[in-house]
């Protein structure tokens, strides 16, 4: 059995259910660090306001609704050959809590989310946070390397027919051990549900565009062995953990025909800011190597919850990233090929290695120190960055005629060394929201905001695409 099974309740006599960690959520216990804790943060903003009454009611019965997320780490002994999840028939902690409005609440819970991982021995490991009297999505307030700006300057600010009053921002922070962000908001949809009595069921996932036109030349692929670049350091910070800028942008067009994806887009938008960043830092080019998270889960009410991505690595050599040897629409259509063919793979989430390294043939804190020691060691061969694109939000998120229907949605992943950098991306309302997460040790916010203009400007030269 994994994780991301529905296990049925045992019954009282043989005492609560206890499921074996699944190769992602051990992988990660193992290599926790305190300062850059494993944390996914998901921030909704709702035009209107919410009853805290309701909202704990409707949050707590969409967590029974969904038992798989009522568990705790286990006790073990130091002989065990496994962690266990516990499952609990109840939250035993206090999830839903309301904040007190004020000029820097947005600015403060992002900062928790990014440096409070809410704790794997109580269950569920997830906290909610309400910020009522928020404000508008896009605005000015940045500080502490956790800001919020507004991007795209053709397009900036709220989209039209944006309400502009005050309304409620929902922070969902996610200990990245235990689950993912796209199964905690199956159960924030459940939730909305629940709360508003809306269908939030979710809209059909868009097709992936088929052509007959015959593939670019492929460039010889940066050899496996090879070490990928590094984002190069820009101005560091003495405190420790993540930083964080949000911005919205607009959803970049593309020919209906096109034989590429917004996702490859995207690829190729991270693709091209990163070797930009480098060459004014004066890094010598190396291939770069962009981790992809591909979720082949359902969406609807069945959909099951763990860690249930498995991670691809989509390669670039340098040569490709010169606009004036590659030109943009051979970029796009070279990328849309390898993201096909990466996600027909079939494979372990992690590969073949970490299912190995995770047989519980000894002790689990021996493979722990192996693990660790590993990753050390494997480090200058980590992929540049991670692109999470979660790609057009499936769910209304419709909360009610108060509330609202969710017009902003924000994800970020954990940006630890040796990465120190990842890109998240959703869609909600046709607008692009963006967040690019960085590690203290390697970037300041200054840097964010020079790597999310740089985004924007190769996002737009995306969509200049000469057919």
């Amino acid at each position: 059995m994994t994780a991301l099974d529905h296990p049925a309740r045992d019954d009282a006599a043989r005492g609560p259910v206890r499921i074996p960690f699944p190769v992602v959520d051990e992988v990660s216990r193992h290599c926790l660090q305190e300062e850059e804790p494993e944390t996914v943060h998901i921030e909704v903003h709702l035009p209107g306001h919410l009853d805290p009454d309701r909202l704990r009611t409707a949050f707590t019965a969409a967590l029974r609704h969904h038992p798989r997320i009522l568990m705790r780490e286990a006790r073990a002994h130091w002989y065990s050959r496994r962690y266990e999840w516990e499952l609990t028939p109840e939250p035993e902690i206090e999830v839903v809590t309301f904040l007190p409005p004020g000029p820097h609440a947005l600015r403060d819970a992002r900062t928790r989310a990014l440096m409070e991982a809410p704790p794997l021995s109580m269950s569920p490991p997830i906290r909610l946070e309400v910020v009522a009297g928020a404000g508008p999505a896009v605005g000015s307030e940045a500080g502490d390397g956790v800001g919020i700006a507004a991007g795209n300057r053709g397009a900036g600010g709220p989209a039209p027919g944006r309400p502009q009053n005050k309304g409620t921002v929902l922070f969902l922070t996610i200990n990245h051990t235990a689950l993912d962000g796209p199964a905690c908001l199956r159960i924030l949809a459940t939730a909305a549900e629940l709360y508003g009595g809306k269908d939030n069921s979710p809209t059909a996932p868009p097709v992936r565009p088929t052509t007959d036109e015959p593939a670019p030349p492929e460039s010889a692929p940066p050899s496996h062995w090879a070490r990928p670049a590094r984002v190069a350091p820009g101005a560091p910070e003495p405190s420790p953990g993540n930083g964080l800028l949000v911005t919205e942008l607009r959803v970049p067009r593309r020919p209906r025909s096109a034989p590429y994806t917004v996702n490859d887009q995207l690829m190729v938008t991270t693709a091209l800011m990163l070797a930009h960043w480098n060459r004014e830092h004066g890094a010598h080019p190396r291939p770069l190597r962009i981790t992809m998270p591909v979720d082949d889960r359902p969406r609807d009410t069945e959909m099951p919850i763990g860690n249930g991505t498995r991670l691809v690595e989509v390669p670039f050599a340098p040569d490709e990233l010169h606009q004036a040897h590659t030109p943009m629409a051979t970029l796009l259509r070279r990328t849309a090929e390898r993201t096909r063919a990466l996600k027909s793979l079939q494979r372990p989430q992690l590969g073949h290695g970490a299912s190995l390294l995770t047989a519980p043939v000894v002790p689990v804190a021996w493979r722990a120190a192996v693990t660790r020691g590993l990753r050390r060691a494997a480090a200058p061969w980590t992929s540049t960055t991670l692109l999470s694109n979660i790609g057009r939000i499936p769910y209304a998120l419709d909360f009610g005629e108060e509330a609202g229907r969710a017009h902003a949605v924000w994800f970020s992943a954990p940006a630890r060394m040796p990465r120190g950098l990842t890109v998240t991306t959703a869609a909600t309302a046709g607008r692009l929201h963006l967040a690019l997460r960085w590690s203290r040790a390697l970037l300041s916010h200054g840097d964010g905001a020079h790597l999310r203009d740089l985004f924007e400007h190769y996002l737009h030269a995306t969509e200049e695409d000469p057919r």
